[in-house]
């Protein structure tokens, strides 16, 4: 019944996670990025503040105090503006600097490194009405308009409270001099900056972790889903199992014909089978002519019974040629003497006489 609805009852794979990413679609809070960066900027405000204000004061004081407030040469006009924009500029270097630092570090602790290139070209979408009321009025739009309006009602209480506990010392601070005044609202502002700020905070990682639980949700998959994922990345599974079927078929034709011409099968005794051959006339080395596990190896003791062929078993022999020697190649020089010794027994066994069996590595 779940299948028949299209129910999203699996979690997102790996793929298409990855493929939401690459589209753009991440789970991010841009209230996350404000708020970090509202309190990153006042306490840089905080220490680079008077710094701006001396700069701004002398900057001032140089342009109504001294002659060139009085020029009307177009170059010296323009050359008096890049002095001013440069001293601004110098200013404020730090403020832009810290904010720019600020909201890269919080973009990249959302998100990563994610570069999309597309998403710069036009797209009728993002500016068709249709769907701009649709995002508008959908869920999502609802949930984004109470949360600001909550956001808001909590900022408003915040300024009303601290403006109220202020307004008696602001009021009798007019007869104070400059200095004490604006460090006196400076450090109102600050308190209900900063307090601002640790709200908004709390609030956006709520809604973080709202958005990255949302994300999770919106990707959940049907079983069709998963199942057109595995043919796209693995291909369809009925042809995956005839190709192997079809594998398995040319590989029991080449045991069937290569385990009747063996000398000996050695086994694990059960998981695994080696059929061995040997022509001393024609051979340096013994040679592995067919191998198999489980299924396979049970199907080589069985072709070998069939044909007489000698089944012995040697565990650590079976497992040392099974693992090192792929079929149609010779057996390794340090198992050439426990092989030597295999196929000396089952020539005893035929009554046969041992060939001369030499390591063909030896000097």
């Amino acid at each position: 019944m779940a299948e028949s609805t299209g129910e999203k009852k699996h979690e997102a794979t790996q793929y298409r996670r990855e493929q939401a990413r690459e589209q753009g679609q991440i789970a991010r809070s841009q209230d996350l990025g404000s708020a970090i960066l509202l309190l990153g900027l006042v306490f840089i405000l905080n220490f680079t503040g008077p710094n701006i204000i001396r700069s701004l004061l002398e900057i001032m004081e140089m342009q109504f105090t001294a002659e060139m407030y009085w020029s009307t040469d177009p170059r010296e006009v323009i050359q008096n503006l890049l002095i001013v924009i440069s001293k601004v500029s110098i200013a404020l270097l730090p403020l832009l600097a810290a904010a720019i630092l600020i909201a890269l570090v919080v973009n990249w602790f959302q998100v990563g490194f994610l570069f999309l290139p597309e998403k710069l070209n036009f797209d009728w979408e993002r500016i068709n009405p249709i769907k701009g009321f649709e995002r508008i009025f959908s869920l999502a739009g609802v949930a984004r308009l109470l949360f600001s309006i909550l956001k808001v009602t909590i900022i408003g209480a915040i300024v009303v409270a601290g403006s109220s506990t202020q307004l008696s010392s602001l009021i009798s601070s007019a007869e104070l001099p400059f200095e004490f005044v604006g460090s006196f609202l400076w450090s109102t502002v600050f308190n209900a900056s900063v307090q601002t700020g640790v709200i908004l905070l709390i609030l956006a990682l709520a809604d973080f972790g709202f958005q990255k639980w949302k994300f999770s949700q919106d990707l959940r998959m049907t079983d069709q889903e998963i199942r057109d994922e595995y043919k796209q990345t693995q291909g369809d599974p009925a042809l995956i199992a005839r190709r192997r079927a079809v594998q398995r078929q040319l590989a029991q034709q080449r045991i069937g014909a290569a385990v009747p011409k063996s000398d000996v099968v050695v086994t694990n005794p059960t998981e695994l089978a080696i059929a061995l051959q040997y022509d001393p006339e024609t051979m340096a080395a013994p040679i592995v002519v067919a191998k198999g596990a489980d299924a396979m190896a049970k199907k080589i003791r069985q072709i070998a019974l069939e044909n007489g062929i000698p089944i012995l078993e040697r565990k650590p022999l079976a497992q040392a040629l099974f693992k090192s020697v792929d079929i149609g190649n010779p057996v390794p020089v340090d198992q050439y003497t426990a092989v030597a010794e295999v196929l000396k027994y089952v020539y005893q066994l035929k009554g046969k006489k041992m060939p001369n069996l030499k390591n063909p590595n030896a000097a």
